[in-house]
């Protein structure tokens, strides 16, 4: 079972996200911040879906630190936001592709199965 990793803030959009990706036979880790990741303290997924916008952190930031570390830069990082704009820093960040909310069910399952 290939396992999805969310870092989302929003309990509504988190919940949304896991529902949809349960029920299409994915493991599913949900964060409400990036803090656990930024040291490494969590199990490894075959995919990241990290938020943008997060309390206290930003999910570049995030994206950079997962993409330098030897035991996570390989994995997939999908960023998210409701800004259009962030689409040049999240592939500078390191990102492997960006999704801009509000996203369909559709559209954010066939990305993550692009990649993983």
């Amino acid at each position: 079972m290939k396992t999805v990793l969310i870092t989302e803030d929003d309990p509504a959009i988190m919940d949304a996200l896991e529902i949809v990706f349960t029920r299409s036979g994915y493991r599913v880790l949900t964060y409400p911040n990036g803090s656990a990741l930024l040291v490494n303290e969590f199990d490894k997924p075959d995919i990241f879906l990290i938020d943008r916008q997060l309390s206290g952190i930003d999910g570049l930031d995030i994206c950079r630190h997962l993409k330098t570390n030897p035991e996570t830069s390989k994995i997939p990082v999908i960023i998210f936001s409701a800004s259009p704009h962030v689409y040049n820093h999240a592939i500078a960040a390191g990102a492997d592709d960006f999704i801009e909310k509000p996203f369909s069910n559709k559209a954010v399952l066939e990305l993550v199965a692009r990649y993983i």
